[in-house]
């Protein structure tokens, strides 16, 4: 697999983030790639950085969306902010560097979650 930094889709997150007020995000440690050749069905991804990178080697919290070129770029721009927003809403409140579930106790990253949020954006 490989790996290209992807400058318009940071600008894109950084973008989201002041629309959606995601003011817990901070957009200078979240780093956008664009994989080839990814064997995965999905059109993004988005990693974290344990505790321990913290606790051990004192490195603050970084995370990496990652869009998949042969199945992301395909989608029409509403589905790409989608994808987008749904991966920012796997970064918690407390911008640890762990991940949201889809499915949690107080949270949901789901279509129709994703979808309230897009048509807010579009009022």
């Amino acid at each position: 697999m490989q790996y290209k930094l992807a400058p318009e889709i940071k600008r894109q997150i950084r973008a989201l983030i002041k629309e959606l007020k995601f003011v817990h995000i901070k957009p200078n440690q979240i780093h956008c790639i664009r994989s080839f050749d990814a064997k995965t069905r999905a059109y993004a991804r988005i990693w974290g950085m344990s505790r321990l990178f913290k606790e051990v080697a004192g490195l603050e919290p970084n995370y990496i969306i990652e869009v998949i070129a042969q199945r992301f770029d395909k989608l029409q721009e509403r589905e790409k902010i989608k994808t987008l927003i749904h991966e920012l809403m796997h970064i918690p409140k407390t911008f640890s560097g762990a991940l949201l579930s889809h499915r949690g106790p107080h949270h949901e990253i789901n279509d129709r979650e994703v979808e309230r949020i897009i048509r807010s954006l579009e009022k």
